[in-house]
């Protein structure tokens, strides 16, 4: 019999620990075994309790998420998936991903019970693959500094026309990598399809930004794909790239297909990549849960593209690389430290 996951829930409503509790008591392989009011709390029922997750509202009295994080990572590192409002707090939440949590859930505006409910299924899914994440892992989330690329000349052929990149959890800590990583004369757009909540994209979007050469701007209807600039998909809206008769690629935004498990779907990203750009398009999927990613990788092959896929030793959950692996569609495995230096050399063809 399988050892139940221990779920420590922190958050100052008393009223959104007792639902939280309840959503996780759903499932038979999660126990909570205690709630927190504040981060003060939350250390001293970390250290009583021994969780192997913790759930954490990031605006509380005392001491707050983001400040919760910092010590307790400093003291035992364990996964932590945020429930909040992004709406209230994107900076904190940005602060957040850089202490080392490892999932965002949106916590709805309104308290009705059967609003707070919806998220009930996302969460246990999130608190189940946080508790897979080895504290190696974690200590890597925080610890990888990017290593910028020179690339110095301007290229007059490429082999590649556009990267799409697909990531999920332990996503917002690799492109923070990946990215900054890139030169800011990279010779091709970039558009990035990256699993978070409603309301953090576009905050994550203007971070990496800071951080990067390039350009990185939450998508929006229209926004023309071009040298220097990353698109990332909006959270709640699918990102596909359309081939003008102009002979520019632009974004388009859209709520359907509707099936899909994720909005934004990395297959409806993938997939129109393949019809914008042919055999010219490189597809990188990276960590995460679940298999987003490798319908639309096989469309990129059938394409004649190119297909890359994070190595598991780098992975913080290596389910959507794997899937793609092992449907036999990675043309390469490369870690996240190598993967900068190898989409350049697969653009440039060297």
């Amino acid at each position: 019999m399988r050892t139940p996951i221990r779920v420590l829930v922190v958050d100052d409503s008393a009223y959104i620990r007792k639902v939280v509790t309840q959503m996780l008591r759903r499932d038979p392989h999660i126990e909570v075994v205690g709630t927190a009011r504040d981060g003060l709390d939350a250390l001293e029922k970390v250290q009583e309790l021994k969780p192997d997750v913790i759930t954490l509202d990031l605006i509380m009295p005392r001491l707050d998420g983001v400040g919760f994080l910092r010590e307790q990572m400093s003291r035992k590192r364990i996964p932590v998936v945020v429930v909040s409002i992004a709406s209230e707090d994107g900076e904190l939440a940005m602060a957040a991903l850089e202490e080392g949590a490892v999932e965002f859930v949106q916590k709805p505006t309104a308290l009705a019970s059967e609003q707070v409910l919806q998220i009930a299924d996302e969460l246990i899914a999130k608190v189940k693959a946080a508790a897979t994440i080895s504290p190696q892992k974690l200590s890597h989330l925080v610890e990888i500094a990017p290593t910028p690329i020179t690339l110095g000349f301007s290229p007059t052929i490429k082999a590649i026309d556009a990267v799409v990149i697909g990531v999920s959890t332990g996503g917002p800590q690799a492109l923070r990598y990946l990215i900054p990583s890139l030169p800011g004369d990279f010779p091709v757009p970039i558009a990035i399809v990256l699993h978070m909540p409603i309301g953090y994209t576009n905050p994550y979007a203007q971070r990496l930004s800071q951080l990067s050469a390039l350009e990185v701007i939450e998508a929006k209807e229209g926004d023309e794909m071009r040298p220097g600039r990353v698109l990332l998909a909006p959270a709640g809206r699918h990102l596909l790239l359309i081939r003008q008769n102009t002979g520019r690629v632009t974004a388009h935004l859209d709520m359907y297909p509707l099936d899909t498990p994720h909005r934004p779907s990395v297959d409806v990203l993938f997939q129109s990549a393949a019809k914008a750009y042919g055999s010219r398009v490189l597809g990188v999927v990276m960590t995460g849960m679940g298999r987003d990613g490798t319908e639309g990788a096989a469309w990129i092959k059938a394409q004649g593209g190119y297909i890359l896929a994070e190595d598991e030793s780098s992975c913080t959950v290596f389910g959507m690389p794997r899937s793609v692996i092992e449907a036999g569609l990675a043309d390469r495995v490369i870690p996240l430290q190598a993967l900068p230096q190898a989409i350049l050399e697969l653009v440039l063809e060297q």
